[in-house]
């Protein structure tokens, strides 16, 4: 299970957000750091029993920085706010869609996952997939537990149809989407709780069939 001290670190860096603090804490963010990769290769522990494609995967090659870029940002805080992992085949650089952990305080985890912001080729290949084989895809995304757990798929979208499809299309709506992601709210008190890891592999089975549509049109 999570510590509350990570929680309890993340919220303080949240109000200290600069380099001089952040070295005098520096011990307590290692601390943070390594709890959380601990969560995290649990989890992986856990996915590969239940999908084969997360075989192989590493700690170091599913979690994210803490170090944020800034070159290009209006925000020039150093420091990330929450912790966060990606879980795919090929690691958290790989273009195929994923499970997803994000850990923040004040309400802000989240178990999730999917296809973010995909570049055009991969992204015109799950369109197609999509339009191809849209009663299976319906059917995925329409399941009650899904539906219960996730609501619906969420992910910013184009104005007007894209290239190559009419409005009138069935799966119109879908066709439209830059991404496809869905998330599951984690409250502060569940993370820390035993049943954390255990219940974030249930997102992630539910989500599978998803993935697996989406990966499949990618492959």
């Amino acid at each position: 299970m999570l510590q509350s001290s990570t929680l309890k670190f993340l919220r303080a860096l949240k109000q200290h957000n600069d380099k001089p603090w952040f070295d005098e804490h520096r011990e307590e963010y290692l601390a943070a750091k390594t709890d959380f990769e601990t969560m995290v290769q649990q989890i992986i522990d856990g996915l590969q029993k239940q999908d084969p494609s997360m075989s192989g995967l590493q700690v170091k090659d599913c979690v994210f920085r803490i170090y944020k870029d800034v070159r290009f940002s209006k925000d020039k805080t150093p420091y990330k706010t929450n912790m966060a992992a990606s879980f795919q085949a090929g690691g958290k650089k790989s273009p195929l869609a994923g499970y997803y952990f994000h850990l923040e305080p004040g309400g802000h985890s989240m178990a999730g996952g999917g296809l973010w912001m995909p570049a055009a080729p991969e992204l015109k290949k799950v369109r197609q997939e999509i339009d191809y084989n849209f009663e299976e895809f319906e059917s995925i995304i329409s399941n009650k537990e899904f539906i219960k757990h996730f609501g619906k798929i969420e992910g910013e979208s184009l104005k007007t149809a894209p290239q190559g499809y009419q409005p009138d299309n069935p799966a119109i709506a879908y066709l439209k989407l830059k991404s496809l992601v869905v998330s599951h709210a984690v409250s502060d008190e569940a993370v820390v709780q035993p049943a954390t890891v255990r219940d974030i592999l249930k997102s992630f089975s539910l989500m599978q069939p998803l993935l697996q549509f989406i990966n499949r049109a990618m492959d």
